[in-house]
C-alpha cells in the first residue's frame, strides 16, 4: 500500500515543530503576562454539545465519530431505506471532534462555575478539526490558541484583548490590522432594512464579502429571500470611509430610534476610542461594518486579524458571546474571547522569512565515533555537557568520518567533536565548527568551561 496523508492534515519536521513552538511560546508568554491561566479539554465532545452552536454551515463541518460496535444494528430500517441522513446521524454517532475551543470552554464553565473565581481568564492551545475543503491556509486539523474572559460585561475586556493581540504580533515581528465590528450593529442594520427575520442569512452572506465581492454577497442575499429594496437600503455598507469614528457617527444618524443598533455603536465607540488613547495606531484598527464572522453565538464586539504584508485569510479572530453557557442551563455568565490561528501565522512568517535563526534548536555538538573504547569516554563528556543544558550526541556507529560529517551537516549540527585515542591520552578534545571550518584542540576542562 502506498503511504499517504488524510486530506487537510500534515506531518511536521523538526524545523517546523521548532518554529511552531516559537510561536506558541511567544503567545503563551503573553497570555500569562495578561493574567490568563491554562486549560485543556478533551479532543472530542458529545455531539449534542457541539451542534447548534456554529450555525447551519458550521454544523455541516463537524467531524462526527461513529459509535463503537455494530452501530448499524441499532438504527431504524426505514431511515436507511429512505436515506434520511439527519435521522441516521443521531442514531449512529454520539461523539464528535471539537470544532473550536470556545464551545468546549463554555461547557467547562457550565459544569464548574460553582468552583471558579469570576471573572475567569483562561488560555488554551490545542488542535481542532473541521470537515472543510482544504486549500492554502485552510486545514482539516489545525491549532487554535485562545484567550477568553468570562464573568464580566466590562468593555475594558475588549480593549485589553486588543492590546494582547497587538503586543503578541509585535513580539512575532508581524504587522497586522485588526478589523472590528459589533453584532448589535448588524442586528440594527437588519432592523433598519426591515429584514430582522433574515438576520442570520444577512450576516452569513455579508461575512463573505472579502471572498466573493459585493456582487456575490448581493446574489446570495437575493437567493436567501432578502428583497432588492432592503439590499438597496444597505448599499452604503459597501462604501465606508477610512475613519472609524466618522463611520460610527454616520450610523448613529441612520439608527435614530433603533435601540439595539445605537447600543452597538455606543459599545464600539468606547472600545475604539480607548484603544486609540492607549497608543494603538488608527491605521491598524479598522471598523469594518461588513465584518460578521459566521458564528451564531457572538452577541457584541467581533474581531478579525489580517496580516498586512501577505495575502492570507484571517490569522485571528473572536468576539463577545454573552449567552453561550445558557444552552448548557447556566445563565448570566457573559464572555469574550480571541483566537490566534497558529497555522496561518506560521505560513505568513515563513513567507516573510522572519523566523529568528535561534527558533530552531539544533544539536550543538556531535561526537565522532571511533569505537567502543572511545565511545564510553565520549559519552562521559556528553553527560557533562547535558548537565550544563548543552545538547550533544554520539554518532551511533564507528563509520567512516565522511559519513559522520554528512550526518552532522544534514542535521544542521554546529560542531563535530573528535575524541580519539590520542586526545584521550592527552586529555584533549578537538572541535571543528562546521559553519566556519575553524578547528581547535582544547583541554577537556577548558572545553567544558
Amino acid at each position: 500500500m502506498k503511504p499517504s496523508l488524510a486530506k487537510g492534515t500534515r506531518d511536521f519536521t523538526a524545523k517546523e515543530v521548532s518554529r511552531r513552538k516559537y510561536i506558541i511560546n511567544t503567545l503563551q508568554n503573553n497570555f500569562e503576562l495578561f493574567g490568563f491561566q491554562p486549560l485543556e479539554t478533551p479532543s472530542f465532545e458529545n455531539l449534542s454539545t457541539l451542534t447548534g452552536k456554529y450555525g447551519e454551515e458550521g454544523d455541516r463541518l463537524i467531524f462526527k465519530i461513529l459509535n463503537s460496535g455494530d452501530y448499524a444494528s441499532k438504527t431504524n430500517d426505514d431511515d436507511w431505506t429512505n436515506k434520511n441522513s439527519q435521522k441516521l446521524i443521531s442514531q449512529i454517532s454520539e461523539k464528535a471532534l471539537r470544532y473550536d475551543l470556545t464551545v468546549p470552554f463554555a461547557r467547562f464553565i457550565a459544569m464548574n462555575h460553582g468552583q471558579l473565581a469570576f471573572p475567569f481568564k483562561r488560555y488554551q492551545i490545542q488542535p481542532v478539526w473541521r470537515a472543510d475543503r482544504p486549500q492554502k491556509g485552510r486545514f482539516r486539523e489545525f491549532y487554535q490558541c485562545d484567550a477568553d474572559v468570562v464573568g464580566s460585561t466590562s468593555l475594558w475586556q475588549e480593549v485589553e484583548l486588543l492590546q494582547l493581540y497587538f503586543k503578541s504580533f509585535k513580539d512575532l515581528k508581524l504587522s497586522v490590522s485588526i478589523h472590528i465590528n459589533n453584532r448589535k450593529i448588524l442586528s440594527g442594520l437588519a432592523d433598519y432594512a426591515g429584514i430582522a427575520d433574515k438576520l442570520i442569512d444577512f450576516t452569513v452572506a455579508l461575512d463573505k464579502l472579502d471572498k466573493i465581492g459585493k456582487d456575490g454577497v448581493v446574489k446570495e442575499m437575493l437567493e436567501k429571500g432578502i428583497s432588492e429594496e432592503a439590499i438597496s437600503k444597505l448599499d452604503f455598507l459597501f462604501s465606508q470611509t477610512n475613519d472609524a469614528l466618522e463611520n460610527l457617527l454616520n450610523l448613529k444618524e441612520k439608527f435614530v430610534g433603533n435601540e439595539i443598533g445605537l447600543k452597538g455603536v455606543e459599545e464600539l465607540e468606547f472600545v475604539i476610542t480607548n484603544a486609540l488613547n492607549l497608543g494603538i495606531d488608527s491605521q491598524n484598527l479598522v471598523f469594518d461594518i461588513t465584518l460578521a464572522r459566521g458564528l451564531d453565538y457572538y452577541t457584541g464586539a467581533i474581531f478579525e486579524v489580517k496580516a498586512d504584508e501577505v495575502l492570507m485569510g484571517s490569522i485571528g479572530g473572536g468576539g463577545r458571546y454573552d449567552n453561550l453557557t445558557e444552552v448548557f442551563g447556566v445563565k448570566d455568565i457573559p464572555g469574550i474571547g480571541i483566537s490566534f490561528g497558529l497555522d496561518r501565522i506560521y505560513l505568513v512568517m515563513e513567507e516573510l522569512g522572519i523566523f529568528p535563526e535561534d527558533s530552531v534548536n539544533n544539536v550543538k555538538y556531535l561526537f565522532a565515533n571511533y569505537g567502543d573504547a572511545e565511545s564510553i569516554e565520549a559519552l562521559k563528556l556528553i553527560a557533562e555537557l547535558r548537565e550544563r543544558n548543552i545538547s550533544a550526541e554520539l554518532y551511533p556507529e564507528a563509520s567512516k568520518l565522511k559519513k559522520q560529517f554528512t550526518y552532522a551537516e544534514k542535521k544542521g549540527i554546529e560542531n563535530l567533536v573528535f575524541l580519539g585515542e590520542q586526545e584521550i591520552k592527552d586529555g584533549n578534545v578537538t572541535v571543528k565548527n562546521l559553519n566556519s571550518g575553524e578547528q581547535q584542540t582544547l583541554k577537556i576542562g577548558e572545553f567544558l568551561n
